[in-house]
């Protein structure tokens, strides 16, 4: 399996199947408050048959799926398993905000060993194979090393799945230069891998938000934990906490203003 075959699938269905629905279809909320557009089902049934197409041995899980099949796919993925974010920023693409895209990830054997993700309007497709680094658009990433302290720092925190005592520190006592949050999980851990953002700090994404976009920042030597101190991948459906930086002085020095 070549990745790049892989990438250029995702980014052919989404050019097809998101791209032509941008700013032409209404979003409704599901139960657990998040979006889902005729978009998200469009490109979950592309990717999934596409990917049947090509590698039949290999089941798909899907994030519009509902949670007893994801967890009987999670149970039962001897021969491995795609998980896709049909639209990671869902939110973002009903309101007309250009910051979405899908996120692809290959787990076998309980770890991932390839993940995409497209950026949808900037046209911009991150890759990665474990063990073989990390590419934009067909170009190899480099290590991130950044020569600034952490109080000149760009952050991407998303505030509202920290607990409130952290929020309002962060808030009131800010330990970075400037603050972000684009709305894109998958996004938001390539974007730390570009070296876009400094640091990085998220209370709670779930497996097809992270997976992809941790392996790629794993492959330019990025560095991640949870807020607990724990890896952020544990191969379950477990909704996950992640603090991170492309850096490992500023990795260090977050982790410890965290703390």
């Amino acid at each position: 399996m070549e990745f790049q075959d892989v990438a250029a699938l995702v980014r052919r269905a989404a050019l097809e199947e998101i791209l032509p629905r941008y700013r032409k279809v209404a979003g409704h909320l599901k139960a657990d408050g998040s979006w889902l557009t005729e978009a998200d089902t469009a490109m979950q049934n592309r990717v999934q048959r596409d990917l049947a197409a090509l590698w039949p041995d290999i089941p798909f899980l899907g994030e519009e799926m509902s949670a007893e099949e994801q967890q009987h796919l999670m149970q039962h993925a001897d021969t491995g398993l795609w998980v896709l974010d049909p639209v990671d920023g869902t939110s973002n693409f009903s309101a007309g905000v250009p910051l979405f895209g899908p996120s692809l990830a290959l787990i076998r054997a309980g770890q991932v060993v390839l993940g995409v993700v497209f950026d949808v309007m900037r046209d911009e497709i991150f890759s990665a194979a474990r063990g073989e680094g990390a590419w934009l658009n067909g170009e190899r990433m480099q290590p991130v090393v950044h020569d600034i302290p952490l109080d000149k720092t760009l952050a991407c925190i998303d505030f509202k799945r920290l607990s409130p005592a952290l929020a309002t520190r962060l808030v009131v006592q800010p330990p970075y230069s400037s603050q972000r949050s684009i709305g894109s999980v998958a996004l938001d851990w390539c974007w730390v891998a570009a070296g876009r953002f400094h640091v990085y700090l998220h209370g709670k994404q779930g497996l097809w938000d992270y997976a992809a976009g941790h392996l790629i920042l794993e492959e330019v030597g990025g560095h991640s934990r949870t807020l607990d101190g724990e890896a952020v991948f544990n191969n379950t459906l477990e909704k996950r906490s992640a603090v991170c930086a492309g850096d490992a002085r500023l990795f260090a020095e977050w982790c410890k203003v965290l703390a």
